[in-house]
C-alpha cells in the first residue's frame, strides 16, 4: 500500500482556528485540512443544522415540477413514483411515495423488474402507466437518458418529471421537468446529491407550497440517510446535514420497515458504517436476488408486525445473495488465474450463468483483489450486461465513454456503472478497454492508498481528542475517518495472528518512555505478522472497543511497515 501523507496547510490558519476552538494543533490540521478554517465553519460541520439546507427552487425546473404535480393533485391524476432497484431507487419511491399519499389518494409505485426490464425507465413501464391510466410518472435515481422512453411516454399523453443525479449525456430527454443538479445549466449550490436526496427536495419544495416546515419532514431522513450511505455519494454540505439527521431518526424513531431491520439484529446505536454494511444490504437484497417491490413494501408498511415478515423474507434473500457472491467471486478468480489476466491493467470477466443481482459485489470484490478497473459481465436476455467499478482516482466513466463504439448503452458514476453490449462485440470491447485503461491511468493508482491525515505520537490520543474525532461523524467520502501514522512503535511481545483462519492480527503496541501500551487490531492484516519483530511503522484510525462491560479507546489498524 502506498502511505500518502495529506498535504500541510497553512500554519496560520491551524493555529488560529486551534486557539478559538480551544483544541490542539493535530485536530486543528485536520479540520483545515477539510477546508473548515473559522469558528463559524467549525460550528455548522460539528454541529450540522437543518436550517443551513439550500433552498429547494434554486434547482433547475423545481417550479415547473411542483406546478405538474400540484395541478395533477388539483385535477385528481393517477400519479406513478418510478424508481431504480437499488438501494438509492428504492427509498427515493419510498420517499416520494409515502409524502405524496399524504396529500394525494392516487399514488402508486414502480419498480422495474431488475432481469425482465433492466436499469432505468422501462418502456414496459410506461405500457403499465397507459393501462392503469396514470398521467404523470416521476422518476427518480433514473431517467436522465431516458430520451426515447420519455419520448415513448408523450406520445401516449403520459408526462415525465425526473429526478436524477447520474451524469447527464449530451442531451436530455425533453420531459415536463428534469432535477439534477449535475446538469450544466442548473446552478443549485450542491451538485453531489444522491438520487433519494433529489428526491428529498422535491417534498420539500412541495412542502413549502403547504406552509410545512423542515421539522414535518425529520420522518423521511431515516430514507434519506440510508440512501447516501449506500450510494457513496461525498458526505460534505446537504449530504452531511441530511445524513446527520437521518442517522439520528434511524436510531431514535425509524419507520416500522428500517426499526424491522435493527430490530433482527439487536444493535442499539447504529453508525453510518452500519447502515452502510447491515441496513443497504439488506433493502438491496430485496432487487437483487427477488424484486425491489420487497424493499419499497418494507420501507413504506405502517404495521410493525407485517413489517418484521417483509424484514425476515428479505434476510433470506441476502442470505441467499451472499452465497451467490461467494461462489461467484471464486469462479471469476479462477477465471482470471487460468486466462493469465493477473498482470492486465484491467479486469474484465464473463459468464453467461452468473446472476445478475451480484454482479456488481462481485466486481468490488475483484477490485479489492487486484485493485484496477473491473467489468463483471453476465447474460442478459439477448445482450450482455456488466457492472463496473472503479479505483480511486480513476474515472471509469469516461472510459467507458471512450469504449462507446462497442456499447449498446451505460450510466452511472466516475467509481461505478453500468453497460450493456451485444455478444459479438464483447471481445472488441474487452480489448479496447484494455487499451483505454493501460494508455491512461496513473500507474500509481494501481496500488492502493492509505490518505494520512497526520503523523502523531500515540500519547496525543487523550479522552478528548477521541471525542472531537467522534463528532465529525457522520463519515464518507472526502470526510473520512482521520487517519494516522506513527512511528518506530513496539509489540510487547505478546502480538498474534487471530480470527478462524488466523487472517487478522492482534497486537499490545508499545510507545515511549513511559511503556504505555496501546490495544491495537488489524482486520486482515494476519500476515504482516513478520513485520513487527523489531520497530515498525503503523497506519490506523483510532476506534473504541468495548469488552465484558469496559470501553476503552483501540487503534484500528489500515497498514503495518
Amino acid at each position: 500500500m502506498r502511505w500518502t501523507l495529506k498535504p500541510k496547510p497553512d500554519l496560520t490558519k491551524v493555529k488560529q482556528l486551534a486557539k478559538e476552538l480551544a483544541i490542539d494543533t493535530t485536530l486543528a490540521t485536520i479540520l483545515v485540512q477539510r477546508g473548515i478554517e473559522t469558528f463559524e465553519e467549525a460550528k455548522k460541520f460539528f454541529r450540522p443544522s437543518l436550517n443551513d439546507l439550500h433552498d429547494p427552487f434554486l434547482m433547475k425546473d423545481m417550479k415547473i415540477a411542483v406546478t405538474r404535480i400540484e395541478n395533477a393533485i388539483a385535477n385528481n391524476e393517477n400519479i406513478l413514483v418510478y424508481g431504480d432497484y437499488d438501494v438509492d431507487g428504492t427509498t427515493a419511491v419510498s420517499l416520494l411515495a409515502s409524502y405524496l399519499k399524504t396529500i394525494h389518494p392516487n399514488i402508486a409505485t414502480y419498480i422495474p423488474d431488475r432481469y425482465e426490464e433492466g436499469y432505468g425507465v422501462s418502456f414496459q413501464g410506461i405500457d403499465f402507466a397507459e393501462d392503469n391510466n396514470f398521467s404523470l410518472i416521476i422518476a427518480l435515481d433514473c431517467g436522465i437518458k431516458a430520451i426515447d422512453k420519455v419520448e415513448y411516454a408523450t406520445k401516449k399523453g403520459i408526462d415525465f418529471i425526473i429526478c436524477d443525479h447520474h451524469k447527464p449525456g449530451s442531451e436530455v430527454p425533453k420531459a415536463v421537468a428534469v432535477l439534477n443538479p449535475k446538469q450544466v445549466d442548473c446552478n443549485y449550490p450542491y451538485n453531489e446529491l444522491c438520487g433519494c436526496g433529489v428526491g428529498f427536495k422535491l417534498i420539500q419544495a412541495l412542502a413549502s407550497k403547504r406552509k410545512q416546515t423542515i421539522e414535518d419532514l425529520v420522518p423521511y431522513l431515516d430514507l434519506v440517510a440510508t440512501a447516501i450511505a449506500a450510494d457513496i455519494v461525498p458526505m460534505t454540505g446537504e449530504n452531511r446535514i441530511l445524513a446527520y439527521h437521518g442517522l439520528k431518526v434511524i436510531n431514535s424513531t425509524p419507520r416500522n420497515g428500517i426499526k424491522a431491520i435493527i430490530h433482527q439484529l439487536q444493535k442499539k446505536e447504529l453508525t453510518i458504517t452500519d447502515v452502510v454494511f447491515i441496513i443497504a444490504p439488506r433493502i438491496n437484497a430485496a432487487g437483487r436476488i427477488q424484486h425491489g417491490n420487497y424493499a419499497v413494501e418494507l420501507l413504506t408498511e405502517m404495521d410493525f408486525e407485517a413489517a418484521v415478515k417483509f424484514a425476515a423474507a428479505i434476510e433470506k434473500f441476502n442470505s441467499d445473495r451472499k452465497e451467490l457472491d461467494r461462489r461467484i467471486t471464486q469462479e471469476a478468480l479462477l477465471q482470471i488465474e487460468n486466462n493469465n489476466e493477473q498482470e492486465n491493467y484491467t479486469t474484465v470477466v464473463f459468464d453467461a450463468t452468473w446472476h445478475k443481482g451480484v454482479i456488481g459485489i462481485v466486481a468490488s470484490r475483484l477490485t479489492e483483489t487486484y485493485y484496477r478497473p473491473t467489468l463483471v459481465f453476465t447474460k442478459s436476455g439477448e445482450k450482455l450486461a456488466a457492472s463496473a467499478r472503479s479505483v480511486k482516482g480513476f474515472d471509469v466513466y469516461n472510459a467507458l465513454e471512450q469504449c462507446s463504439a462497442y456499447i449498446e448503452q451505460f450510466g452511472g458514476h466516475k467509481y461505478a456503472a453500468g453497460l450493456t453490449l451485444l455478444p459479438k462485440q464483447y471481445q472488441n470491447f474487452k480489448k479496447k478497454f484494455e487499451e483505454v485503461v493501460s494508455t491512461t491511468i496513473d500507474k500509481n493508482l494501481l496500488t492502493p492508498e492509505i490518505a494520512i491525515d497526520a503523523e502523531i505520537e500515540l500519547s496525543e490520543i487523550t479522552p478528548k481528542f477521541f471525542r472531537i474525532i467522534q463528532q465529525m461523524a457522520p463519515f464518507g467520502p472526502q470526510n473520512m475517518k482521520p487517519t494516522f501514522v506513527t512511528t518506530a512503535v513496539r509489540d510487547n511481545g505478546y502480538g498474534k495472528q487471530v480470527g478462524t483462519d488466523n487472517s487478522h492480527l492482534k497486537l499490545n503496541i508499545i510507545y515511549g518512555s513511559d511503556k504505555k501500551t496501546y490495544n491495537a487490531i488489524g482486520f486482515g492484516l494476519g500476515k504482516k505478522i513478520t513485520c513487527i519483530q523489531n520497530d515498525f511503522d503503523i497506519a490506523y484510525t483510532v476506534d473504541e472497543n468495548t469488552w465484558n462491560g469496559y470501553t476503552s479507546i483501540q487503534l484500528l489498524l489500515k497498514d503495518v511497515k
